[in-house]
């Protein structure tokens, strides 16, 4: 992959024509229109259409341009961490989690370890899962928080906690009085839902379509949170795991198991190239420990990590049990 043509499309992208990305570049406009041919070329993509004397992305090259923008950016950080290397300075981490546990687990075990660890440069992005190749394959970050098992042939998965699907709903639902909300209660409800293709919703697209079950109506969502919101503002129930919920205002949602119950699990994923890191490690353990602490018996479980000898459960005290959270299952 030529670099510079990779500038020539970043420039056309942001100047909106070849002779503005040709100054820019300092550059003669024929140099450019070839770069960005030798791109489309290479790629296989047709990457702008043209309309009234400027250069408009298509779809293929607004999705290129997603991708290209973060290698771009990895590209002009290479003399800063070069500076850092040279003058010894302190370790950075840098974080990944998707955005379902972005708010309930992962901000307080990052903000935990940053309180704990002032000399580590802590970075936290949030990407979705169907990013997840391109990250793994850039290797982008040290440590992720998300579904697991993953099945990228170069990520290596820890499981550190399962949780129950629930049904979420606004507090006040007639459906908050029952004891188990059934797939076939929620068909004729309006359902909260991400939009296709997204993992949680493959996971409960899965679920109806065994039970033969249609959703009469549906909201599309493009986050968790919005989901969330959505709920709790009336705009409908959701299905998604309790674990995702703690950091919504208990006061206005609660939560009821669904039958039939499927759980699903959240871990910690790396590189499997990657070097044991003890800072990696001491981030996994806070994450361990908040999960104990949002533990609850047959909805949010910690999966244990394998016994060794002598060992104990990490951010425990011996004898020690989870705490269980003020939660919306009331």
């Amino acid at each position: 992959m030529n670099i510079r043509a990779l500038q020539a499309f970043n420039a056309v992208v942001l100047e909106g024509s070849v002779s503005a990305a040709a100054h820019a570049m300092n550059l003669g406009q024929p140099a450019v229109s070839r770069l960005i041919a030798s791109l489309e070329a290479e790629l296989r993509l047709t990457l702008f259409k043209r309309e009234k004397q400027r250069l408009r992305l298509t779809e293929e090259g607004a999705a290129f341009n997603r991708e290209a923008r973060r290698i771009l950016a990895a590209l002009a950080d290479i003399p800063r961490i070069a500076e850092e290397i040279r003058a010894h300075r302190p370790k950075r981490l840098r974080m990944v989690t998707m955005p379902r546990v972005s708010l309930s687990v992962v901000a307080p075990a990052v903000a935990r370890f940053s309180r704990l660890h002032p000399e580590v440069k802590m970075s936290l992005d949030v990407r979705s899962h169907r990013d997840l190749d391109g990250w793994i394959n850039g290797r982008e970050y040290d440590l992720s928080f998300g579904n697991v098992p993953v099945s990228h042939w170069a990520a290596r998965s820890t499981p550190l906690v399962r949780a129950a699907l629930e049904v979420l709903m606004p507090r006040d639902h007639p459906f908050a009085r029952k004891e188990v909300v059934t797939l076939e209660d929620l068909a004729s409800e309006t359902l909260v839902q991400n939009f296709p293709g997204m993992l949680l919703r493959r996971q409960t697209d899965a679920m109806f379509d065994a039970q033969g079950i249609q959703v009469e109506h549906e909201l599309l969502a493009g986050t968790s949170q919005i989901t969330q919101h959505l709920v709790a503002h009336g705009a409908g129930l959701a299905i998604i795991d309790r674990l995702s919920v703690l950091a919504t205002d208990p006061t206005r949602i609660a939560t009821r198991p669904l039958h039939p119950m499927k759980w699903v699990t959240f871990g910690a994923i790396r590189h499997r190239d990657d070097d044991p890191d003890p800072v990696v490690d001491a981030l996994v353990d806070m994450l361990r420990a908040r999960i104990a602490e949002c533990a609850v018996p047959g909805s949010i479980e910690v999966v244990e990590p394998p016994p060794t000898p002598g060992s104990r459960h990490p951010g425990r005290k011996p004898g020690e049990t989870a705490a269980k959270p003020h939660g919306p299952h009331t």
